[in-house]
């Protein structure tokens, strides 16, 4: 993820579109006071980390960006840290995209572009983080989104106005971009070509030391490798799950409570009367009457509706209270008072002029006392216990707050503490590939927010149902591993190391002897160590970006020139391989060829990209840029902890 991340944002077209569409409250770009355009001031540089023409960009500045930018990556590697995140060139990405976003500004300035607050505004209220409930622009969301990233409205208002000249800026450039036909069929024929040719692998296990590393040979590897063994942040939590089995046993339901309660629920355990019936709607009493009488005179009441181009709805087993809320109390009572077989109406309801047909009268007789008991002293009992477990998690939240341990409350409860492994924050077990128990999968974000030995926390797993306690007992911060711990592991890598040097070396000899006039096989067989043999290469570009196995090495021999040999390094599998190119194979391709046309919107689009780039760099280079090397150290060092 951090490849990616840092590739997308060195290139002018990663800037371009973060400058033009990113949420504002997702990467947060804060700037600073732009009237003082003077030189570094004090020994360091004071908080000014670069000028842009007569805008000034702070230390703050570039602390709030990387932040910002590292939680952002955090959201497809949750386990990154700032130190590698730095050590994989986040600050420094950061930093260029802020000196590009400054000088489009200024550039936009200076060119007679403006973004008044009126501008500024619109895209305040547009901004989904700033809306409440009605989907509305909300005063106090916009408040609070601003408090809880530490911004000022005017850090944001700024911000907006530099993404509005961005969008005035580089949007129209890339606009109907197209390359000449010839050089789009040219480039067609270069995707397709077949290459042939040789590759002699060199793998670095036949170079590679037997021996051990010197201490010092050790330490200095590991210093200079240090960023390769950061281990992520490991956290041990202790918990203790339960439910409403832990309220234990209660007093039983009395009699006298089940007979308050019939007598409070005395309507429902009434006798009832439910009834099933065809209704028909009408707009008008005339219309409703007109129906009756055709039935009165031997037609059905489906066949009156569907004559009027109408249909009757079916209302089964309903009580009277209920056709009251639906239709109206006049159609209930004129429903539930009619015989069975009655046709009933016109009565006026909600929706219009009602005949309503009774099809079914279900008679359904009411329970006494002896018979709800059952029921009842069940709901009361379920009742009891849920407040009861209400009762209980009030309680143990009060104590936590009054300083009670976890171990105390595992006691009261008789449930055996939990204690995980060290866990990471992305819910593994650190070292294995395992998760951590399910229950805690709802607690892991909110565990590594908090501090060693805080106060326990109850959490609500199962709504009603199902809790949890738990609390953090160890916190291992994110830090390089001691390489007294990872010996081994360091010193297999150093071994790795030191054989793909010797690797490399015999790699420039092979080519030293090809150059000279040797073979690649004889090249091969002229060193000491016995190496594989030479392999044969036919490779059609086309299919090998389809098959996505793609490596360093083919690669490099698709950039080669026919006729070329040269070598190159394959960390992933510990090779060199020096390969030969002996000859390229292009097709021939007629301007209506699929991959043309394909090859040719591709081609549109890139040269746009490029335009955009050499305008953004035009843009860059029409300001004097300043930077100050001592501030940016420093920002570096504050945010890896390596302050003295």
């Amino acid at each position: 993820m951090i490849t990616f991340f840092r590739s997308f944002f060195q290139s002018k077209l990663g800037i371009a579109v973060t400058l033009a569409f990113l949420g504002l409250i997702a990467v947060a770009f804060a700037s600073s006071d732009v009237a003082n355009t003077g030189m570094f001031g004090g020994v360091t540089g004071g908080d000014r980390m670069a000028v842009i023409g007569d805008r000034r960009i702070s230390t703050a500045d570039l602390q709030t960006n990387v932040n910002n930018a590292l939680q952002q990556a955090r959201e497809s590697d949750p386990t990154l840290t700032m130190e590698e995140f730095i050590a994989a060139g986040g600050l420094d990405d950061v930093l260029e995209q802020m000196i590009s976003r400054s000088a489009i500004s200024e550039f936009g300035h200076e060119i007679g572009l403006r973004a008044g607050d009126r501008l500024v505004d619109s895209e305040i209220v547009n901004i989904p983080a700033f809306q409440g409930l009605d989907g509305n622009f909300s005063a106090e969301a916009f408040r609070q989104a601003l408090r809880q990233r530490s911004l000022s409205e005017a850090t944001v208002r700024d911000d907006l106005a530099q993404g509005l000249f961005a969008r005035q800026l580089v949007l129209p450039l890339g606009y109907g971009a197209r390359l000449p036909d010839s050089l789009v069929r040219r480039y067609s024929q270069l995707i397709t070509d077949t290459r042939l040719g040789t590759a002699a692998p060199i793998p670095a296990a036949l170079f590679a030391p037997e021996d051990d590393p010197t201490d010092e040979q050790l330490q200095s590897y590991y210093n200079a490798n240090r960023a390769d063994y950061i281990e992520p942040e490991r956290r041990v939590l202790r918990y203790v799950p339960f439910d409403i089995n832990a309220v234990g046993d209660l007093p039983p339901i009395t009699d006298a409570q089940v007979a308050a309660r019939y007598e409070e629920e005395a309507a429902n355990f009434a006798p009832t009367e439910q009834r099933s019936f065809t209704q028909l709607v009408l707009p008008t009493e005339a219309a409703a009457q007109a129906v009756i009488d055709e039935v009165e005179g031997g037609m059905s009441l489906e066949t009156s509706a569907q004559a009027k181009g109408l249909s009757t709805s079916t209302l089964s087993q309903i009580e009277r209270a209920d056709l009251a809320e639906q239709a109206s109390p006049p159609v209930a009572a004129a429903g539930f008072d009619a015989d069975e077989g009655a046709l009933v109406g016109p009565v006026r309801g909600d929706l219009g002029w009602y005949v309503l047909r009774v099809d079914d009268v279900t008679q359904i007789s009411g329970q006494t006392l002896a018979q709800a008991t059952p029921e009842i002293r069940e709901e009361l009992q379920q009742e009891q216990r849920q407040q009861a477990l209400n009762d209980l998690t009030a309680r143990l939240e009060d104590d936590f707050a009054d300083g009670r341990s976890l171990t105390e409350a595992a006691d009261e409860l008789g449930i055996e503490i939990v204690t995980t492994p060290r866990i990471t924050s992305d819910g593994r077990i650190y070292g294995t590939q395992q998760s951590a128990p399910p229950a805690l999968a709802r607690v892991i974000d909110y565990a590594f927010e908090m501090q060693e030995g805080a106060d326990p926390q109850l959490v609500e797993i199962v709504p009603g149902e199902q809790f949890l306690l738990f609390d953090v007992s160890e916190i291992v911060p994110s830090a390089a591993a001691p390489l007294d711990e990872i010996r081994d592991q360091v010193v297999l890598a150093w071994r790795r190391d030191q054989g793909m040097i010797a690797a490399r070396d015999a790699a420039a000899r092979i080519l030293d002897r090809v150059n000279e006039g040797s073979t690649l096989a004889e090249a091969v067989a002229a060193e000491d160590v016995d190496l594989p043999s030479p392999e044969p290469l036919r490779i059609n570009r086309r299919e090998l970006a389809q098959q996505n196995q793609l490596s360093r090495a083919s690669l490099l021999f698709f950039t080669m020139a026919e006729g070329t040999t040269k070598s190159v390094r394959v960390p992933e599998t510990s090779t060199y391989f020096v390969m030969q190119l002996d000859e390229i194979q292009t097709a021939e391709m007629t301007d209506e060829d699929p991959v043309v046309v394909s090859t040719r919107d591709q081609l549109a689009q890139a040269s746009g990209e490029e335009y955009l780039q050499q305008f953004l760099d035009a843009a860059e280079d029409s300001f004097e840029v300043e930077t100050n090397s001592v501030a940016i150290e420093a920002v570096r060092a504050q945010l890896t902890g390596s302050v003295n």
